[in-house]
């Protein structure tokens, strides 16, 4: 087994399911994400349970280096899939916010994301063959009062995620951009948004397994649920001043 899945934000949520289900398929995992003893829990059981090799990479990517780092940590292991998972999220109003939260949300999930994707992509260009899965939401597909920086920065990774995916056509590299609407994870704890009870979310399993099965299939886009991708359509075809409305109404909620 010479192929290997880096996996950032692998510790918890949607990027720990995608580890279970890469781990079943007999990838090797290079994981990352800052909670070292979660990822040596996980290195350890994903290891005894599929007999696969395992790299556990302690890293923020909040850290201006963090990308090359990562990248020199695992030079000579083929790293033939890169999920691009981590991110977070901030809810309040952006003048009452340190701006240290706001940097480090972009660093996180814009920054790191592309010079991830940037020193990857080299090896996978010169073997012709490679997949990348870039985690954007379907806050992309509007602007987010109250959490304005996290919607921007998922609009970013999906324009980026689509356009760098045209560019690779015909290289043996895809690029797949996973949207999920809200999901059961920690993200909503760590951005301090309070939940109403009832309020649907999808499982991060199901929406790890859709992602994982779009990724291998080479899809550009993939919008797991049924009432996302009706609304994501909806979304992107409403006026703009409409979406925003709604999306500070339900937010002011929160």
């Amino acid at each position: 087994m010479d192929n290997w899945a880096l996996i950032t934000g692998a510790s918890a949520g949607i990027g720990r399911e995608l580890a279970i289900l890469f781990a079943a398929d007999r990838f090797n995992l290079a994981l990352v994400a800052r909670d070292e003893g979660r990822l040596k829990e996980l290195a350890g059981e994903l290891t005894a349970k599929h007999g696969i090799e395992t790299r556990v990479l302690p890293k923020d990517l909040a850290g201006p280096n963090a990308a090359a780092e990562i990248f020199e940590a695992t030079r000579g292991l083929e790293i033939t899939i890169l999920v691009n998972n981590a991110g977070f999220g901030w809810f309040g109003d952006f003048a009452a916010t340190e701006l240290v939260r706001h940097t480090e949300m972009m660093q996180v999930n814009m920054v790191a994301l592309a010079q991830l994707t940037h020193v990857f992509l080299q090896p996978m260009l010169k073997r012709g063959a490679g997949r990348i899965l870039n985690v954007a939401s379907t806050a992309a597909f509007q602007p987010g009062p109250m959490v304005n920086v996290y919607y921007a920065s998922k609009a970013f990774v999906y324009s980026f995620s689509y356009a760098l995916g045209e560019e690779l056509r015909g290289t043996g590299v895809t690029v797949t951009v996973l949207c999920p609407g809200m999901t059961g994870t920690e993200f909503f704890e760590r951005a301090g948004m309070r939940m109403k009870r009832g309020w649907p979310m999808m499982e991060a399993r199901v929406v790890a397994e859709i992602g994982y099965r779009g990724l291998m299939k080479g899809k550009r886009v993939v919008i797991p649920g049924a009432a996302n991708r009706a609304a994501s359509f909806i979304a992107k075809r409403a006026p703009v001043r409409l979406t925003t409305a709604i999306v500070r109404r339900l937010h002011s909620r929160r």
